[in-house]
């Protein structure tokens, strides 16, 4: 990579550090190019961002964002995954890791918190934004369904007991 495309490839991985709402670092030693894809399409799936970078250009790009501190762990063969989900890239790298032994999450940072991976483990198990909106609309729409029957509940018992009088009158 010549000279203009490093600086233009540091220049657009500040700017995703600067937006993305997590960053996350991995090792992946050892992982095959079928791995990788496997790890690629997981993370697209989920609205999430796979890089290999080098960590010399990595560690420039770092500089004055709000994760700087995730240079830290770029040491080896690592890479990053980003998502503007704070849930979307650790739900799909923990995923991936639990079937892969050779990818291994060493931390991240969300909105300039740093994370270790056991905070990475616990965005994982949180429920995705979609699930929680979901959840949201269930809890809304159950009152006005409950309320529904209870204005409903009066008018069709006063129709039962008329219902029931007719039927009286018929059989007499």
């Amino acid at each position: 990579m010549d000279r203009v495309k490093k600086e233009e490839f540091v220049s657009d991985l500040n700017k995703t550090f600067n937006t993305a709402s997590v960053v996350l670092i991995a090792q992946n030693s050892g992982l095959t190019v079928a791995d990788m894809n496997e790890l690629r399409n997981g993370m697209r799936e989920l609205g999430a961002v796979v890089k290999v970078t080098k960590n010399r250009l990595t560690k420039i790009a770092l500089k004055e964002t709000p994760v700087s501190g995730l240079d830290e762990f770029l040491k080896g063969p690592t890479l990053i995954a980003y998502s503007d989900d704070p849930i979307s890239a650790p739900k799909a790298a923990v995923k991936f890791a639990k079937d892969n032994e050779k990818f291994i999450v060493l931390g991240g940072s969300m909105s300039g918190t740093m994370l270790n991976t056991n905070d990475v483990k616990s965005l994982a198990s949180l429920p995705s934004l979609d699930e929680l909106r979901g959840k949201i609309i269930g809890l809304i729409t159950s009152p006005a369904a409950a309320i529904a029957q209870i204005v409903n509940a009066p008018g069709s018992q006063v129709a039962r007991v008329i219902n029931a009088y007719s039927d009286k009158n018929q059989a007499a």
